[in-house]
């Protein structure tokens, strides 16, 4: 599927005054960046959205596709068979769900027709049985009853507190819910409020916590966050100015299920990009019982310190 993104989306800037484009990509890096909460959509034009499709669309579906990634891995045997993109924009999260997931069908939820129009563009033949609908995001969104899966992506920064909240209310009704923001101190903030609303709802925590007490974090202190590594194509690169073939997405994110996962809680989470030494590897982990720790693991572990040396940022820690 990131193929297939990476070929929708070949081409979109063609024709675009690249002056236009640049000045597009600057205004929603301040937008994206900022902590203005605003009652009307980011995006204005096709000019826009093409420049948001080729600047964040190949970020926002990898941190998409490792966050849904992680709720595949909690609950193996299960599989929406409806989906529900609140604020989905071009469908980035679309396209991760349609990447894990097949035969389920997708709604995208916007309120900029444009970002539904070249979405629609983008998908069209990719992403069958998807539709895109145009909604106010915010107070009176609703999900249609029984759906099986709700993801939110890069949306809650955008919106006032009481929208914020009526977004999170909604999602909540859904069997799975899975809620992505920017890995900075602020997007933290904002999904461990949504995940305090989410546990009120009587839902479950399923990644990236390995339980649903309180978040161990202090806030200002620290703030949990994980990383994508994303390709860029040369497309992403001339928008982005950049000249790595790759960068790394840093976002936060909640899952939560309406149902217990089978497999239980993890015993921890590993929170930081494993430190290796000299004979042995420092984890940083977030445990079901005694909070945030450091654990140190070394050559005497046998295996542990093989799977230590092998563990990635994000992956769950067995209990030691």
């Amino acid at each position: 599927m990131h193929d297939e993104l990476r070929a929708a989306l070949a081409g979109l800037l063609d024709g675009l005054p690249p002056t236009h484009a640049a000045q597009a990509v600057d205004r929603l890096i301040a937008n994206y960046r900022g902590r203005t909460p605003t009652d009307a959509p980011v995006l204005r034009d096709r000019a826009d959205v093409a420049a948001y499709a080729a600047y964040r669309m190949p970020a926002t579906f990898e941190a998409a596709r490792a966050a849904l990634s992680a709720v595949a891995l909690r609950v193996p045997d299960w599989s929406p068979a409806t989906h529900v993109d609140i604020g989905g924009g071009t469908g980035a999260a679309t396209w991760a769900t349609a990447d894990l997931w097949q035969g389920r069908r997708s709604t995208v939820l916007d309120w900029a027709q444009p970002a539904l129009d070249l979405g629609r563009e983008l998908a069209a033949g990719r992403l069958p049985d998807t539709d895109w609908r145009r909604r106010v995001i915010g107070d009176g969104l609703a999900v249609p009853p029984g759906t099986d899966l709700v993801t939110v992506s890069y949306v809650l920064g955008e919106l006032r507190p009481e929208a914020r909240r009526a977004v999170v209310a909604a999602a909540a009704t859904a069997q799975a819910v899975v809620l992505i923001e920017p890995g900075t101190p602020d997007g933290y903030l904002r999904i461990r409020e949504a995940r305090d609303q989410l546990i009120a709802a009587g839902l479950r925590i399923v990644a990236p916590c390995p339980h649903g007490d309180g978040c161990p974090i202090v806030p200002g202190a620290d703030w949990c966050h994980f990383a994508a590594r994303v390709s860029r194509s040369s497309l992403h690169r001339q928008v982005k100015g950049g000249s790595l073939p790759y960068e790394d997405e840093k976002f936060s994110y909640v899952a939560a299920t309406a149902f217990e996962a089978p497999a239980g809680e993890p015993a921890a989470r590993i929170v930081r990009r494993p430190q290796l030494r000299k004979g042995q590897a420092l984890l940083d982990l977030c445990t079901a019982d005694e909070g945030l720790r450091r654990v140190t693991v070394t050559k005497r572990h046998g295996d542990g310190y093989r799977a230590a040396r092998d563990a990635s940022w994000g992956d769950d820690w067995p209990r030691s």
